[in-house]
């Protein structure tokens, strides 16, 4: 079991890469409407899962360094094979932002008319849109009692986790409203 005082091995993202079906569809809306500044394209050919493909792999710049790096392969059986496997997955980037920014991500998604949804989680309240290509990219701002939260988490996450396992099912978010 790990130590809750263990140092994780990794010092924080550096990018989360997803395949795409239109490289430019998708700049457009991580740069153009999101903000998220184009700050590097790799055009690759190498060996991708047993076989040589063509690609072109995108990255989109956060604050601290980190990217959502995107792939568009040039034959589209390639795409087919490595992207998505389903629209209506759970699978969704998460990244931290503020209520000040949240509520300027809202309006940009607002004035180019691309719907979203916010979600008060209780330990979090989270702004969700699906780009181009179906993947659902979350905006989070934590709650003001955040650490105070976190201390809790850290205290009983591999408690709660047994119990889960175990066949208890009942929630433990007392953070959220009713």
């Amino acid at each position: 079991m790990a130590n809750s005082t263990t140092v994780p091995p990794a010092s924080r993202l550096h990018h989360h890469a997803y395949v795409v079906h239109d490289q430019e569809a998708t700049r457009h809306f991580y740069e153009d409407v999101l903000g998220f500044p184009l700050t590097a394209t790799w055009c690759e050919v190498e060996d991708v899962r047993g076989r040589k493909r063509t690609y072109c792999h995108t990255f989109f710049s956060l604050t601290d360094g980190s990217a959502l790096a995107f792939f568009q392969f040039a034959d589209p059986e390639d795409t087919e094979e490595l992207a998505l496997d389903s629209s209506r997955s759970l699978n969704h980037v998460a990244l931290a932002t503020d209520p000040a920014g949240q509520a300027a991500i809202a309006r940009r998604l607002d004035d180019a008319g691309i719907a979203h949804r916010t979600v008060d989680h209780g330990y979090c309240t989270s702004l969700y849109v699906t780009d181009p290509d179906g993947l659902t990219v979350e905006f989070t701002v934590d709650a003001p009692d955040a650490a105070e939260l976190d201390e809790r988490q850290r205290a009983t996450a591999h408690d709660e986790l047994r119990r889960w396992l175990a066949g208890d099912h009942r929630p433990n978010n007392d953070a959220r409203g009713s």
